[in-house]
């Protein structure tokens, strides 16, 4: 295993403290910092875009984005150089951010075609504070309108993503361990079942909860940058 390499080492840190400070600071961070909130939101302010970057809603979501950083960060780093690794790592997470609003005017103009203009304003003042009681509109319609308008993301999860795929595009041959497949796979291999996996629960919904889109944006972003450098397909 390579050493831990400073850029790398810095955004463990970041993100661990940024974590330990939702749950210090919960009220505040939660409304200001720790989400990303869509455009047309009460909640919504520019600078959420990188802050929410280093937010994450749980243990497991934290540890997973980390320990995929951890192991192949450093490779990624060591081959880039810091200063590029870190733009590399805010671009995906950055894109993704916008990958996921894209995503989410798609579906707001969808669901606000089907109410009256009436209602419509209703939900941008008030779904807001309605969601925050954990209640939501009884229809259907409404609800996932209120959902998309005021919903909030967060993660490093694009920004990882960005930075796996590099490492996929820059060693497609490198064998990995991947927990639970009981063999070394090309690493080409994960890079394919990272995407596929996303592309397909995206499009067909599968996992409301998180933001697929945002990791295919990272994703498309670590290897639209390592061509761009051109140092895909490294011995």
């Amino acid at each position: 295993m390579n050493r831990l390499t400073d850029v790398v080492k810095n955004l463990l840190i970041i993100n661990v403290i940024a974590f330990v400070a939702q749950y210090m600071l919960k009220d505040i961070v939660d409304v200001s910092l720790g989400y990303s909130h869509f455009p047309l939101s009460q909640d919504f302010m520019p600078f959420q875009i990188v802050t929410s970057m280093f937010m994450h809603a749980d243990i497991s979501h934290l540890f997973f984005n980390m320990i995929s950083l951890f192991f192949l960060g450093p490779t990624v780093e060591q081959s880039l150089g810091g200063k590029r690794f870190l733009i590399l790592y805010i671009l995906a997470g950055i894109v993704g951010t916008f990958a996921h609003i894209t995503i989410d005017f798609v579906e707001y103009y969808r669901l606000a075609a089907q109410v009256d203009g009436g209602m419509l304003q209703t939900v941008l003042a008030e779904g807001g504070e309605i969601l925050k009681r954990n209640q939501n509109y009884s229809s259907q319609v409404l609800g996932d309108l209120n959902l998309t308008i005021n919903g909030r993301s967060l993660g490093a999860s694009g920004a990882v993503y960005g930075a796996v795929i590099a490492f996929v595009t820059m060693f497609p041959k490198q064998k990995l361990m991947i927990f639970p497949i009981p063999i070394p796979i090309p690493a080409a291999i994960l890079g394919v079942l990272m995407v596929g996996y996303g592309v397909v629960s995206g499009i067909g919904q599968l996992e409301p909860g998180i933001a697929h889109f945002a990791h295919l944006g990272g994703a498309l972003t670590g290897f639209l940058m390592i061509h761009y450098w051109k140092m895909a397909n490294l011995r």
